[in-house]
């Protein structure tokens, strides 16, 4: 299977965080900012925002003097014994702060042996998640994390994961014809996050953005009840500037 992907916003913040993070950890005794500006390149309004992501995320800590030191987080993931625990705990963490900053249900999702994975969620009794009335492996077609994950394969893989997951009607809203569905997947720009508005469930919208590196394809989302739309896209929003935490567990 090849990929179509490339590498969007978050990967790329992502990218410079391990760099940092590389030149904090090879200082014990600690750097300070403009030395970290000097190691790694960035400059100094880039290095401040991914400062301040490492820093509440507890990757990184400032001492007394202002130089960042590894913070609980990275000495945690480092020296766990069941690292992929330690990975998957991390990241629900990650996920439940994005609910509660978006106010809605969010999930973690891959596209693993040709399957749609869902492989994390973080919702609560007001951000509940979307009923999966249709099982998500076999609707991709109409739901945002599906045509996340399909819009980062090419357009054989496409046709593959089509031609074992016929499109079926769910909503009056779905997309069932496969030259349009493919029209629209190879439209759809790797920056802006697709949408689903009701093309899965009647009721309920959907948002989801691509967290991918190198071979691995994955997306992040969230949904909403259809009463909330207008939220939609500025929840999406939202959600892709949040991704770089999660690509950041996944990377480390």
């Amino acid at each position: 299977m090849a990929l179509k992907h490339e590498p969007t916003a978050p990967y790329h913040s992502a990218q410079d965080a391990l760099r940092v993070l590389e030149t904090v950890a090879r200082r014990a005794a600690g750097v300070t900012d403009a030395e970290l500006a000097r190691q790694t390149g960035l400059g100094r309004e880039r290095l401040t925002s991914l400062l301040r992501m490492l820093r509440r995320e507890g990757y990184v800590e400032q001492i007394t003097d202002g130089a960042y030191v590894t913070g609980e987080t990275l000495s945690r993931l480092g020296s766990a014994r069941d690292r992929d625990l330690a990975v998957r705990e991390r990241l629900q963490h990650t996920l439940d702060r994005l609910r509660d900053s978006l106010g809605a249900a969010v999930y973690i999702s891959r596209y693993v042996d040709g399957e749609i994975d869902v492989t994390g969620c973080a919702q609560s009794p007001t951000t509940p998640a979307v009923h999966e009335w249709v099982d998500f492996r076999s609707s991709g077609h109409a739901s945002a994390i599906g045509k996340s994950l399909l819009g980062q394969l090419d357009l054989n893989g496409r046709r593959d994961h089509l031609s074992r997951h016929r499109p079926a009607r769910l909503t009056s809203r779905t997309i069932t014809n496969e030259r349009v569905l493919l029209s629209t997947l190879d439209a759809q720009t790797p920056t802006v996050p697709v949408l689903d508005l009701q093309e899965y469930a009647v009721g309920t919208v959907c948002a989801a953005v691509p967290i991918t590196a190198g071979s691995s394809v994955g997306c992040l989302a969230l949904s909403l009840p259809v009463e909330h739309a207008h939220r939609l896209r500025h929840a999406a929003d939202t959600l892709n500037r949040g991704a770089a935490p999660v690509l950041l567990s996944l990377a480390i």
